[in-house]
């Protein structure tokens, strides 16, 4: 405590003081006609008040131009669109095209990482990067072999860079960053080679290490403070990242942090979630391991976290939370709240009010899911957030090398990373979804440090008993936790969706489509069929008074991992090698950019 007490003095005092908003970034965060950062705005809503395409005349879509980035792995993430330039990334090596959209998409200039390729192997589940990010006339990118780099928007010239892990010890990023105040936040990679997670801010300026919060560890490492962060509205107490763990383990204990980033400013808080613990086998970490698979809620300015939630204590499926919280402004029982939704990879929908972290919805976002029954609703239970695990499809009940069958979801989730969007007109959230069930057998694995560790075995296949295929598109009330509709998918929708002012929801589908349904009643209105499989996240801009629709295609990630790289034992890319075998007869690889407008 007394160390976590004299970090926070020199925090305020010193290093780190509090800073002011960064006006200039959010004023083009707020333009609708440009897009200065991965998920759109700080709420990681991924809504557009750009309506000129809208449900009437989207049918009349077409391709207006494309853009190959020259790479043959999963294109995840989206470009990003300043004034009259694009910036446009690409999986490993990382490559960045700055693009004049008011000369035909001419490239400005190239930025071409020269990373050690002995980085892929370490890589879980593909080479992908979702993305850069602006801010201070900086293009910001976090490559693959954890250097994060500063770029100059206008020449692509280094401004800095440091060094944020080391792969060698398995750490290694494929999240974009998110540019807060004068910080820059950086998670890392690494939850299957032993890595323990954090989060960490650099100076915009000039990339100096201002804090670094670990999900697990003393309360110094953790940042967290025994009797003021909370959890459920209770005090964690001391040293809360090390007592539900058994010795050591916690050293080694994952919970990384590679998934998206959201911002409230007036509460100047940052959210996010933690994943898996390490290893797979539950039998070898005994306890909740916290704080894997945890939702903070942390100071922008110190990295104190002001509550946590753990939704999945002691995994034992490999249920990252690592996936996006999307904040809005909603009503509950009559009464205002500001609210965080989250669809975790677990199956369930989670609304939390996120100043004060108290849980008010968590339910079901699939029916398909039997891992847990339910969650826990009533704060006088001692189970009270907690779900409650079918001791069928208990992994660790089961034993080791014991084959646990039928679980769903899968390891991938219900969602995966892929974020889902929200419209303020609708109030409802439109995710992308994984319809994926799975065998689960763990076994014990001893730990080397850059070596995979592991410790299970998977198989994936179709929920069974549903439409034979891997994916939904589903439109959910986050205030009663309910599926308003549903749209079926032959494989797992692995694309970011983007809802707009125009009353149209877009999405991308694994063999390739861009799809475009009405927000209101989930009717397709149009479809266009792109080089590769889509993995990216549709985002849309202006430019010449003309709105304009984006998405990167290249199939790959780890539905695509078959494809990407080039596996064919099913078991291998942890199990979705075997699950998503047919997709190679509906795609093939390839990295475009392809930009769609109305006609003229």
């Amino acid at each position: 405590m007394k160390r976590l007490l004299t970090l926070l003095a020199v925090l305020t005092i010193g290093g780190s003081q509090v800073a002011f908003a960064n006006p200039e970034l959010q004023k083009i965060i707020d333009d609708p006609n440009q897009w200065a950062i991965q998920t759109g705005d700080y709420a990681n809503q991924r809504y557009s008040k750009l309506d000129q395409i809208n449900k009437d005349n989207v049918g009349k879509m077409q391709v207006a131009w494309t853009f190959s980035t020259g790479v043959l792995r999963g294109h995840e993430g989206s470009p990003l669109v300043i004034g009259d330039m694009m910036y446009v990334h690409a999986p490993f090596p990382n490559t960045v095209f700055a693009l004049d959209l008011s000369k035909e998409g001419q490239i400005v200039w190239k930025y071409e990482p020269k990373q050690d390729a002995d980085v892929i192997p370490v890589m879980c589940c593909d080479t992908v990067n979702r993305g850069v990010a602006y801010a201070d006339g900086k293009i910001f990118l976090h490559q693959a072999d954890t250097t994060v780099v500063a770029l100059d928007a206008k020449t692509g010239k280094v401004v800095w860079s440091v060094k944020n892990g080391d792969p060698k010890k398995g750490e290694t990023n494929t999240a974009t960053v998110l540019p807060v105040k004068d910080k820059l936040i950086v998670g890392i990679s690494g939850g299957e080679f032993g890595v323990r997670g954090s989060v960490t801010a650099y100076s915009i300026a000039d990339g100096k290490l201002l804090w670094r919060g670990y999900s697990m560890g003393p309360d110094s490492d953790t940042l967290i403070d025994p009797e003021k962060t909370t959890h459920l509205g209770k005090p964690v107490g001391a040293d809360s990242g090390l007592n539900t763990w058994e010795g050591d383990q916690w050293k080694i204990g994952g919970g990384t942090t590679w998934g998206w980033y959201s911002y409230d400013a007036e509460e100047n808080l940052i959210y996010y979630g933690s994943g898996n613990p390490s290893t797979w086998n539950p039998s070898q970490r005994p306890g909740d391991n916290r704080w894997s698979m945890t939702i903070f809620a942390r100071d922008a300015d110190t990295g104190v976290a002001k509550w946590v939630y753990q939704m999945t204590p002691h995994d034992e499926w490999d249920y990252d939370g690592i996936n996006e919280m999307i904040l809005t402004e909603q009503e509950i029982d009559g009464k205002a709240r500001k609210l965080l939704t989250h669809f975790d990879r677990n199956g369930f929908g989670y609304t939390l009010d996120r100043v004060s972290g108290d849980l008010l919805v968590a339910e079901k976002y699939d029916p398909a899911v039997n891992w847990a029954t339910e969650v826990v609703m009533d704060p006088k239970s001692d189970q009270y957030g907690r779900p409650q695990v079918v001791a069928q499809y208990s992994t660790e009940q089961n034993g080791e090398d014991v084959n646990s069958t039928g679980v769903c979801p899968a390891a991938l989730g219900t969602k995966d990373q892929q974020p889902a969007a929200y419209s303020p007109k609708t109030q409802l959230f439109y995710v992308p979804t994984n319809h994926v069930c799975m065998d689960y057998e763990p076994f014990r694995v001893s730990y080397t440090a850059g070596q995979p560790y592991v410790g299970a075995t998977l198989s994936m296949y179709p929920a069974p008993g549903s439409h034979g295929g891997m994916g939904n598109f589903i439109a959910w009330d986050g205030k009663e936790g309910k599926i308003k509709w549903s749209l079926p998918e032959k494989f797992s929708v692995w694309s970011g969706a983007l809802a707009t002012a125009g009353d149209v929801v877009f999405y991308g589908t694994l063999e390739g489509y861009l799809k475009a349904v009405d927000s209101e009643t989930g009717k397709e209105l149009y479809r266009f069929k792109t080089p590769s499989g889509i993995i990216g996240n549709v985002m849309t801009y202006t430019h010449g008074d003309k709105q304009y629709v984006a998405v990167l295609s290249g199939v790959g990630g780890w539905a695509g991992i078959g494809l990407a790289a080039g596996l064919t034992n099913p078991n291998e890319g942890l199990g979705a090698v075997g699950g998503y075998a047919a997709l190679s007869d509906y795609t093939a690889l390839g990295g475009t950019l392809t930009v769609f407008s109305l006609p003229n």
